[in-house]
């Protein structure tokens, strides 16, 4: 068993969201809505259901306002007081008090190894995850919640791998498993292996728990794909050192650093939402039914 409980994450957020321009020439890509919620938040909410206590969220230029979502609004809240809007006022502070939220900036967008590398006096010397915020994963446990579980059993670092079609594992980190080990040992990582070149389909989805003996590793790290410091390289070297492990994730996934992804999340949480469902669905016949592409 791990002695130490998982309790800090980092968010990783200092992307410029290019994926969305014109959108997010002057917003973060990662307070872009899903209906009337920032994807950031959905983020948040699975960090704080997996039991996570502490979370630096690691920003860029023009990214106050992530730090403005979570932080408390007392002319906002004063105006929902004075006009009786108690349910707006509760759901406007539950948001502030959701966990404990510290920001670090990084300077320059060197990848996502040097953003995770940021938060190392965050981290110290205690395990903790890392949650990407492109990737929303709902299922019931939460997917970071079920992996806390098997890095405090096994003691071993954990990532999260999905099936992903052949021809995207270009996108992807991507994991092949040794299939001599049990309970998905990783035999190695490469990030975004050339179209014919991937050893598996399985992709690492935007979720890691990780011992701090990764920060050594990140921090003498040789730019890889794209110049940029690569978490999945160094991931490759902590293997080497100790088991990694793969966490086969059961539940949906949704990309919302692309446009297709961010849409069908929204068409989907639109029509689990007992406030548009019935609407949402009488649209989209209507709509479907008058043969539009």
């Amino acid at each position: 068993m791990s002695e130490k409980r998982v309790r800090k994450a980092i968010i990783p957020a200092g992307g410029l969201g290019t994926r969305f321009l014109p959108a997010t020439k002057a917003q973060p890509k990662e307070m872009l809505p899903l209906i009337d919620k920032p994807a950031i938040q959905y983020i948040v909410e699975e960090a704080v259901a997996s039991g996570i206590e502490n979370i630096m969220i690691v920003t860029g230029r023009n990214k106050r306002a992530i730090e403005d979502h979570f932080d408390k609004s007392v002319e906002l809240e004063t105006e929902l007081e004075a006009h009786g809007k108690a349910e707006m006022l509760e759901l406007v502070r539950s948001i502030s008090h959701m966990a404990d939220i510290c920001y670090m900036r990084q300077r320059e967008p060197l990848g996502l190894g040097h953003a995770v590398l940021c938060a190392r006096s965050f981290v110290a010397d205690e395990p903790f995850a890392v949650l990407l915020g492109d990737d929303i994963l709902l299922s019931e446990p939460p997917c970071l919640k079920q992996m806390i579980d098997v890095y405090e059993a096994r003691s071993s670092s954990v990532v999260a791998v999905m099936e992903v079609p052949w021809d995207q594992t270009h996108k992807y980190g991507i994991v092949e498993l040794d299939a001599e080990a049990a309970h998905g040992r990783v035999r190695s990582l490469v990030e975004k292996p050339l179209p014919g070149e991937a050893p598996s389909n399985l992709a690492v989805v935007g979720r890691y728990v990780l011992d701090p003996a990764i920060f050594p590793l990140l921090a003498h790290a040789e730019p890889g794909k794209g110049g940029e410091i690569q978490l999945t390289d160094s991931l490759q070297r902590l293997n080497e050192q100790s088991p990694l492990t793969a966490f086969r994730f059961n539940g949906r996934r949704y990309d919302v650093g692309d446009k297709l992804g961010f849409v069908q999340a929204t068409i989907d949480l639109a029509l689990e939402r007992e406030d548009l469902s019935d609407e949402i669905r009488r649209y989209m016949i209507q709509r479907l039914g008058t043969g539009v592409r």
